[in-house]
C-alpha cells in the first residue's frame, strides 16, 4: 500500500512495567476507501526487527460496485507483506505479476531498487459488496539488498504452517516459531505470525528473537499481569519471555527479528539507508522514470507533499 509523508503526531507511547518497552497507539487514516490503523513507524520506535511499517486495514464493507483502489505507486528498499483475514485483493506490479490474494495467504513483494504496484478489489467481489480486513507491513531490506532486483512471491495457505491446541490457533506466516517454519523466504531472519486465542487461553512468547512485538487486533489480553486493549502494538523488552492470556477471544499478530543494520530514512513509499536514494526515487517517480504496470498504467498516485528535509 502507500503511506502519507507527513509526521505522525497521534502516536503515543506508554512505558509500562515489566515486559513492555513501548505501547504504541495507531494513527487512523484512510487509504483507498478503507480505514487503516498505522502503528509503525512511530516517534518512539522506528522498527521492530526489520518491520518499519505496520498497517491494519478494516474490517470494512464497501457499497455494491465499490472497493479498494490503491492506484499504481512505487517502492524502494523494502519488502511488503500482505496477509488477509477477510476479502480479496488483486495485486499487479511492474514485473508483470497479477496475483489474487485471499484470506490465509501471503503476498511477499521485494522492491529492491524499485518496483511499482497497485492493489484493487477484484470485479467479482465488487459486484457482491466487498468486505476487507487484513494486515500490510513493510520489512526493511538489509543494506546489501537495497539495490537488488525486485521479486514477487505468493504463498498459499498450505505453505503456512498452523498449530491448534488448548484454545489457540497460530499460523506462522514468515520465519520460524513454535517449532514451525513458513515456506516464505524473507530478506532477513525474522518472524511474523497470526494467532487466535479463545477466552482464557494462554500463549507463551520466548526470547528466540531479540526484538519482538505483539499487535492486539482484538482483545483485551493480559501480558504478565498487565491488561492491553485491542488496537495496541506492545513492543517487548529484549530478553524477557512473556505469556499472553486472552481475557476474551483475541486476535493477535506476533512479529520481530534481529535488529537491523542501522536506522533508515523513510519518506512516502521509500525506505533506504541513504537519504540520496530516497530523494532520487522521488524525482524518478515524479518524472516518470520508473517502470509501469502492464494493464494498469493509466492511473498513478502522485508524490505526497513537499520533499523531506533530512538532517
Amino acid at each position: 500500500m502507500t503511506r502519507p509523508s507527513h509526521p505522525d503526531p497521534s502516536h503515543t507511547s506508554a512505558v509500562a512495567q515489566a515486559a513492555a518497552e513501548h505501547v504504541l497507539i495507531p494513527r487512523v487514516t484512510d487509504i483507498g476507501g478503507i480505514k487503516v490503523r498505522r502503528s509503525l513507524p512511530a516517534k518512539q520506535r522506528q522498527m521492530v526487527g526489520p518491520f518499519i511499517f505496520f498497517d491494519e486495514f478494516g474490517p470494512g464493507e464497501f457499497l455494491t460496485g465499490k472497493g479498494l483502489d490503491v492506484r499504481p505507486h512505487p517502492h524502494i528498499g523494502l519488502s511488503t507483506v500482505t496477509y488477509l483475514f477477510e476479502g480479496a485483493i488483486m495485486h499487479r506490479d511492474s514485473l508483470g505479476v497479477e496475483q489474487l490474494i485471499k484470506p490465509g495467504e501471503l503476498n511477499l513483494m521485494k522492491s529492491g531498487k524499485a518496483i511499482v504496484h497497485s492493489e484493487r478489489t477484484p470485479p467479482r467481489e465488487r459486484e457482491a459488496g466487498a468486505k476487507l480486513f487484513g494486515i500490510q507491513t513493510w520489512m526493511t531490506l538489509p543494506k546489501d539488498q537495497e539495490q537488488s532486483d525486485p521479486e514477487f512471491m505468493h504463498h498459499g495457505a498450505d505453505d503456512l504452517p498452523v498449530l491448534e491446541a488448548d484454545g489457540k490457533r497460530i499460523k506462522v506466516v514468515i520465519g520460524e516459531l513454535y517449532g514451525m517454519r513458513s515456506a516464505a523466504k524473507p530478506p532477513t531472519e525474522t518472524f511474523f505470525a497470526a494467532a487466535h486465542l479463545e477466552a482464557g487461553a494462554s500463549l507463551p512468547l520466548d526470547t528466540d528473537y531479540e526484538e519482538r512485538a505483539i499487535y492486539i487486533s482484538s482483545g483485551p489480553v493480559e501480558i504478565d499481569g498487565i491488561s492491553y486493549d485491542g488496537g495496541q502494538l506492545v513492543v517487548l523488552r529484549p530478553g524477557i519471555a512473556v505469556t499472553i492470556k486472552a481475557e476474551r477471544d483475541a486476535q493477535l499478530l506476533l512479529l520481530g527479528g534481529a535488529p537491523m543494520d542501522g536506522p533508515r530514512y523513510v519518506w512516502w513509499n521509500f525506505v533506504s539507508s541513504d537519504k540520496d536514494a530516497v530523494m532520487q526515487a522521488a524525482e524518478d517517480w515524479e518524472n516518470r522514470r520508473m517502470p509501469v504496470i502492464p494493464g494498469d498504467a493509466e492511473e498513478r498516485i502522485p508524490l505526497d507533499g513537499a520533499r523531506p528535509k533530512f538532517r
